[in-house]
């Protein structure tokens, strides 16, 4: 096989468009995705470790359904089911009424998807910490949600955060599904200039690229939180004790 390879093909028009506008849809999905993962993540998580039963069994039950169906037949259910099951008039405007129908649910279903794992882990952190915290927190006067609030859950954030920095880049790569429902992301953009030029090794190579960089880019920035956080628990040298 003679192969030629031309990398600059990449560089001219519209396929270098395509590469950036690409990028950008796909760190957009991700981001909202992302919010809305720790937004419903962090308060099933905490509903998952209250003493309360029925939050702790409502909470069960969106992460296991949530958990256990793939990302994939989510983004199918919610883009041509859920819009068929509802009256007509609201899946009318979730079809087509909407603003970026395409974008806008494969940001819910990613995000809801990346809930149920980030509930999780917000859940493992709470109980590593509850059993000498909570008490303690109680004991000066604080109520159960304000402890959940104020002691409990920032402090178990700190501790997950490694944890998180995998969920995130799961989120990430996830983004590319969002392909299958007409959102030109990274790797559509990839497979239009691959379709376009018959240069699919430059192509998938700049995708390759583009996810390695963010990845490790994203890993670094964690890991760089994760050591200025475990270091603000160690005592300074001028905190001496009093005596």
């Amino acid at each position: 096989m003679n192969y030629t390879w031309d990398w600059g093909v990449l560089l001219q028009p519209p396929y270098a468009g395509w590469l950036v506008t690409g990028a950008g849809w796909t760190l957009a999905v991700t981001a909202v995705a992302w919010t809305i993962a720790l937004i419903v993540g962090g308060v099933v998580g905490v509903a998952r470790s209250l003493p309360a039963r029925p939050a702790r069994l409502l909470a069960t039950a969106y992460v296991e359904l949530f958990r256990n169906v793939p990302p994939l037949v989510q983004v199918f259910l919610w883009f041509f089911v859920f819009p068929e099951v509802v009256p007509a008039g609201f899946g009318h405007w979730l079809k087509r009424d909407m603003p970026l129908p395409e974008f806008t649910t494969s940001c819910v279903a990613i995000g809801l998807f990346a809930a149920s794992r980030v509930a999780e882990q917000v859940r493992a952190g709470i109980e590593t910490v509850r059993v000498r915290l909570l008490p303690a927190a109680l004991a000066t006067g604080l109520r159960p949600l304000q402890a959940y609030r104020l002691v409990l859950l920032p402090v178990a954030l700190r501790t997950i955060v490694g944890p998180l920095t995998s969920e995130f880049l799961i989120t990430f790569k996830m983004s590319s599904i969002a392909l299958t429902i007409g959102v030109v992301e990274m790797t559509s953009a990839t497979q239009q200039i691959a379709n376009h030029t018959f240069h699919g090794f430059e192509a998938y190579g700049a995708a390759t690229v583009f996810y390695l960089c963010i990845g490790l880019a994203i890993t670094g920035l964690m890991h760089r939180l994760e050591v200025r956080l475990r270091g603000s628990h160690v005592t300074s040298p001028g905190a001496a004790s009093p005596g």
